[in-house]
């Protein structure tokens, strides 16, 4: 499979962390073993292994990024379906 990073305009793609590219790189070489338990879910992937995994992108995205180790961040079997996930804040107003 062709990775993800490689569609990236050049001008992003210069500024993926190396160690990222390598974890993508590692993780399509391991997707196949990853589908059987991971298949649908969101993983966060970096050093040959599964740093962290659920349902919830956002939980997983922050939980695997923590780690500090540049993980590729995709959700198992479904890596060429897009998918936007957003980030809301909320501000709470207070009547005096």
């Amino acid at each position: 499979m062709e990775s993800i990073s490689s569609k990236l305009p050049p001008e992003i793609a210069r500024q993926l962390h190396p160690d990222r590219l390598r974890n993508e790189t590692e993780y399509w070489a391991a997707r196949q073993q990853l589908m059987s338990q991971y298949s649908g879910q969101w993983v966060g992937f970096a050093d040959g292994e599964v740093v962290a995994a659920g349902t919830s992108p956002m939980q997983v995205l922050h939980a695997s990024e923590d780690t500090g180790k540049h993980p590729f961040f995709t959700c198992v079997g479904r890596e060429t379906e897009p998918c936007r996930i957003r980030r809301v804040n909320f501000l709470a107003v207070v009547n005096p």
